[in-house]
């Protein structure tokens, strides 16, 4: 049956005027989008992302954002007023939620692939930045869900995004979309001797940041289970996997094989038929379940192109579940 979305019925005697019941929506793997959000305040922003963990307060990378060594500092402005929302996107922002002449930088994936497409065909072509799960994997616990409301939108043109993985896959994007795939789907694709392998290790993700606390150190399973249905979802950060920790006590350390493992692992789940690119308007907000799914920023803008994106995720409460607790 199709979704629907209805008017919350008062009860006898109520005069309330808001509210809405969403029916025929699966939420096993939530990734729901709200459209004509842009009345939608910092603060509200961070209360709706927090009825997902009441007992989180806390922006999901903590301080982390504010050392200049940090991989996300270029990337975040933190509302002056609201520090678990964080302001994103590319261009020169005049004045925006109390911050004035600030610049924003849209992550290219230049900065993050060793072969990067040739600055001639930028214009049309892209790849994924990095997939990943909005989480700092140090200290704090990866976020439950992610909030990202788009506030201004540049449109008119579309990329083709390559692999550029000897595949010759491509897929057609528009201009600054988030991808997302699904992490069930990525564990349902396994073959059963990939599964008993992902069931069986525990993924080791290490900070850049020294000095490095060892105890801060985050040892999470490869695979964590839905909280509402039990189902498993293959739940790996690519880029932030150092070390592989195996069910029979042994350690996978060395660091080029523990990324041919996970590539082998998640590639399938990522071809073009598999991904979800958004095509932003101003004023969509995004809500997407940060531990059931992985997401990707795509795009090159040009200097005269304008993106600005508001988002929020807070620091679990609780770790996630693995297959076995």
């Amino acid at each position: 049956m199709p979704a629907t979305v209805q008017p919350l019925t008062p009860p006898a005697g109520s005069d309330i005027n808001f509210g809405a019941v969403i029916d025929n929506v699966d939420l096993e793997n939530i990734t729901v989008i709200f459209k004509n959000q842009h009345h939608l305040t910092p603060k509200a922003q961070y209360h709706l992302t927090q009825r997902f963990d009441p007992s989180s307060t806390q922006y999901g990378h903590g301080k982390t954002i504010d050392a200049k060594r940090s991989i996300l500092h270029p990337d975040l402005k933190t509302v002056p007023h609201q520090p678990q929302v964080q302001i994103i996107g590319h261009g020169s922002i005049d004045s925006y939620e109390g911050l004035s002449n600030f610049q924003l930088k849209h992550p290219h994936h230049k900065t993050f692939h060793r072969d990067a497409i040739p600055p001639e065909e930028d214009y049309d072509f892209t790849r994924f930045y990095r997939w990943h799960i909005d989480a700092a994997l140090y200290e704090y616990y990866p976020p439950k869900v992610t909030t990202l409301l788009a506030v201004k939108v540049p449109k008119g043109r579309r990329q083709t995004l390559r692999y550029d993985d000897g595949s010759d896959e491509t897929l057609d994007v528009p201009l600054g979309t988030t991808a997302f795939v699904n992490g069930e789907r990525m564990f349902e694709m396994l073959s059963d001797e990939d599964k008993e392998f992902v069931l069986g290790s525990l993924e080791l993700s290490e900070s850049e940041l020294p000095p490095i606390d060892q105890s801060k150190i985050m040892i999470l399973p490869m695979v964590w289970k839905n909280p509402v249905t039990g189902k498993p979802a293959l739940q790996i950060h690519p880029s932030a996997v150092r070390k592989i920790h195996q069910k029979d006590g042994s350690v996978i350390d060395d660091l080029a094989r523990v990324r041919e493992i996970v590539y082998r692992l998640q590639r399938p789940a990522i071809s073009p038929k598999h991904v979800y690119v958004h095509d932003w308007e101003e004023g969509d907000l995004v809500l997407f379940h940060n531990r059931g799914v992985l997401h990707s920023v795509v795009g090159a803008f040009g200097d005269d192109e304008v993106r600005l994106f508001r988002q929020c995720n807070l620091a679990a409460g609780e770790a996630p579940v693995g297959m076995s607790d």
